[in-house]
């Protein structure tokens, strides 16, 4: 019996090399390459003439477009990720860490698809059984969803012929394999010839799909990193193992809008959506707290109150410490430099810890300002006044930058019954907002004099 070829596939580009090294070859990424057997070549003429298919060209103003309708799923939070709802022929791909709860929040979904369109549940993880006793548990009902437990994509895709479902999911890519690639399921080779299979398939047929992919124990999705690139949509499932509440953030959208943000509440009855995330995140906020101060970040389309607590000691060793939990550590660096040039407030002997409240990921530098006044209200030891919330980008040179959608921020800060605000001048709304005093300043040290009162 003739020995299988293998091969080392990277798997952030899928470039492939005879031989592993630490770096690849491609893309120079390092420790990606991964040992995979390597497919067989095909029969027949590698080349075929160039004059053989010639593909009409067509001017782009002349090509009739419309807008791509939209199903709902009947859970708004994932809508509103989704831009709007499911377009028929989109491919999209749900990654999430092991017991996030993207099973559930699918199986939910087809549950309410299924009382108006044809669905179907490919699992390639769990038993019928397992998945039926799941839909008991969430009490779904699911007389009018179908379910296969198959793990071969040419079988798969055979089921879709004869079925013609109208939105599928596939639990996960990660399991499935297809018999033109002699790698083990869980390949480079293998989930991007299973991936691009199955998008062929939802183009050419019009049939939503909607896949489950692994994450690596860095959190991103496992397998080559051109899966990414061949969906129309990638969502991504965050939240902390210990708190009851989950988010979906979407990365990619073809047909919708980025960074749009879902919030889910894990209940013994599944996902439920939250409408309203700011209370949330204020659930536990008190005014008379040093070291703590409102953000009003924003989310895609929705603006988020979060709270952000700082903690300022003494440094007790040789070097102080810079934590930061949910914000960007490399920043913090930067406005402790620029709060002791502009600000007058050194904290070069200090240890220093950020945090931001209910698990959220801040990466908009809106939430300078609001940091910075953390930090001093922490070193201080005094509380900010009442009803307070900040935003605003802060420059090196000590400026109040303006940011995005400030009109949006202080109307949602003052529904929630905030009274006061600091803001960029250029953020400064025309018209008063009723109960809401706004306090625009240009200079960081502005922010730090006002904050003394």
């Amino acid at each position: 019996m003739a020995k299988s070829k293998t091969v080392f596939s990277c798997t952030e580009c899928g470039g492939q090399s005879p031989k592993w090294q630490g770096q690849c070859p491609h893309c120079n990424a390092w420790n990606t390459l991964v040992e995979a057997v390597a497919a067989p070549a095909a029969a027949g003429p590698r080349f075929q003439s160039w004059a053989a298919n010639v593909t009409k060209v067509q001017k782009l103003s002349e090509v009739q477009t419309e807008e791509a309708p939209r199903d709902p799923s009947g859970i708004e939070e994932l809508d509103r990720v989704l831009g709007g709802g499911i377009v028929r022929g989109a491919v999209v791909l749900i990654g999430g860490d092991p017991g996030i709860g993207k099973s559930t929040l699918l199986l939910q979904a087809l549950s309410q698809i299924g009382q108006n369109r044809k669905v179907l549940y490919v699992s390639g993880e769990e038993s019928a059984q397992q998945i039926a006793l799941r839909a008991t548990r969430l009490a779904l009902d699911t007389s009018r969803v179908d379910l296969l437990a198959e793990i071969c994509v040419e079988n798969i895709l055979a089921t879709l012929k004869r079925e013609q479902p109208e939105v599928v999911v596939i639990d996960s890519i990660q399991t499935l394999y297809t018999e033109q690639v002699t790698s083990a399921p869980g390949s480079v080779s293998q989930v991007r010839e299973c991936a691009a299979q199955l998008t062929r398939m939802a183009k050419q047929s019009g049939i939503t799909v909607l896949l489950v992919g692994h994450v690596t124990k860095e959190g991103s999705l496992a397998g080559p990193r051109v899966l990414e690139h061949m969906v129309d949509t990638v969502l991504y499932f965050e939240g902390d193992s210990h708190s009851s509440y989950r988010m979906i953030r979407a990365i990619k959208n073809r047909f919708g809008a980025v960074n749009e943000l879902g919030v889910f509440a894990m209940t013994d009855r599944g996902l439920k959506g939250v409408s309203n995330p700011s209370a949330i995140f204020l659930s536990s906020y008190r005014d008379d707290v040093a070291g703590s101060c409102v953000l009003v970040t924003q989310e895609g389309t929705r603006p988020l109150l979060v709270e952000i607590q700082a903690l300022v000691d003494d440094c007790h060793g040789f070097q102080p410490k810079r934590l930061t939990v949910g914000l960007e550590q490399n920043r913090l660096a930067m406005l402790l430099a620029v709060l002791h040039r502009h600000g007058g407030v050194a904290c070069f002997d200090q240890d220093v810890f950020l945090n931001a409240v209910g698990g959220v990921k801040i990466n908009e530098p809106a939430a300078d300002l609001a940091i910075i006044l953390a930090m001093v209200s922490s070193l201080r030891n005094k509380a900010l006044p009442e009803k307070l919330v900040v935003f605003g980008e802060v420059g090196l040179a000590g400026e109040v930058r303006p940011v995005t959608r400030g009109q949006e921020r202080l109307k949602e800060a003052a529904k929630l019954g905030f009274t006061r605000a600091i803001v960029p001048s250029a953020n400064k709304p025309r018209q008063e907002i009723e109960g809401l005093k706004v306090l625009a300043v240009d200079r960081l040290d502005q922010a730090v004099e006002f904050c003394r009162e």
